[in-house]
């Protein structure tokens, strides 16, 4: 097989001889130093090489595609052994799902920790290292924290209904219960591992480091915000059809404030920092995984549907009405303050957390 054509770049030219002598021009220097930094950026001395031909200095590049391949086996060579293990675990159980094949109607959790197994694999690819290899015994806290929690909107919907289950049998109580905290122990570790991953694009890398807290807020306002969390709980509680959106607000002003006071990271810690960028990023995990959620539950069973006030008429994502998308967004700072209580309340003083 012939070699790759590459192409060459002359860069710079200076011939020095005893009667004549030429120099490169500023134009040409600036090309060479861009050349030459694009070059490094290229990553590993395969990509690219710098010789001297004569008096010339010339800079060669491999071909785009060559360059592809090498990123690919760099990729390939980081890849912790559990991304590729959570994929084809996902990748199985969407098909047992869906297809109606083999254990399909108990394959939410395994659909949902394989997912949760390849972000965090991911991770390790993107930054070194991620929240299980950082701390396991972490890790594996945040699927019981995740299940109580869960269990508090269950109560919420309670009052608003606005999703219900739709089973493939009926299930004895006992069954449908330990099920369903098995399923809901997926929903904080897929939401935190995305907000990692989306941490390592860095137009999304929050600003203030996980480690840091933040500024405090003064008692007193600490009291006002808990005073307008509880008042967000009562309204969908009183008025279920009209403030139901409520209850994806609630938990941040109940719970948040409290972080914060106790010298925790907070969403309104992060927010007196202008941290504009945390306050983006941690949403947009949270409607990443909307979009998963609602699409794996499609053709799934058990199910869940909805009944959205004012909203059902509307396009829908899935089963999802478009506009009640949005929720993921709020529900996501939730999470993040939920996170936190948990470990204040276990005295926790770190999360293992990295952004």
């Amino acid at each position: 097989m012939a070699a790759p054509r590459k192409r060459s770049l002359a860069v710079a030219r200076a011939h020095v001889t005893g009667a004549q002598g030429h120099h490169p021009t500023s134009e040409q220097t600036s090309r060479g130093s861009r050349a030459s930094h694009g070059a490094r950026r290229g990553g590993t001395p395969a990509l690219a090489a710098i010789s001297r031909l004569g008096g010339a200095t010339a800079i060669t590049i491999n071909p785009p595609e060559e360059r592809s391949w090498a990123a690919v086996w760099g990729f390939t060579a980081r890849a912790p052994w559990w991304l590729w293990a959570g994929l084809l675990l996902n990748i199985a159980a969407w098909v047992s799902s869906w297809g109606r094949i083999g254990p399909w109607n108990y394959t939410f959790f395994p659909l949902w920790f394989g997912f949760i197994l390849f972000l965090d694999g991911l991770n390790v690819t993107r930054r070194g290292d991620s929240l299980l290899t950082r701390d396991w015994r972490r890790f594996v806290l945040l699927f019981p924290i995740s299940s109580v929690y869960w269990w508090i909107f269950e109560w919420m919907n309670s009052y608003v209904q606005n999703w219900f289950y739709i089973y493939d049998q009926a299930y004895p109580a006992l069954t449908l219960n330990l099920l369903s905290t098995l399923y809901f122990s997926t929903v904080l570790p897929a939401v935190i591992e995305m907000f990692e991953l989306l941490a390592t694009i860095p137009a999304l890398k929050p600003l203030t480091p996980a480690s840091e807290t933040g500024p405090r807020m003064a008692p007193g306002w600490v009291a006002r915000l808990l005073l307008a969390g509880v008042a967000l709980l009562w309204l969908p509680v009183r008025f279920p059809r009209y403030a139901y959106m409520l209850i994806w607000f609630c938990l941040i002003f109940l719970l948040d404030p409290i972080n914060n006071l106790a010298g925790r990271p907070s969403v309104f810690g992060r927010l007196l920092a202008r941290d504009w960028k945390f306050l983006t990023t941690l949403p947009l995990a949270g409607l990443f995984c909307g979009f998963f959620w609602e699409m794996w539950n499609f053709y799934a069973l058990p199910k869940w549907q909805y009944y959205l006030p004012f909203l059902n008429w509307t396009p829908h994502y899935f089963e999802m009405p478009l506009p009640g998308m949005l929720g993921y967004l709020p529900f996501a700072f939730e999470l993040f303050a939920m996170y936190q209580f948990g470990l204040l309340l276990l005295g926790s003083k770190r999360d293992s957390l990295a952004y």
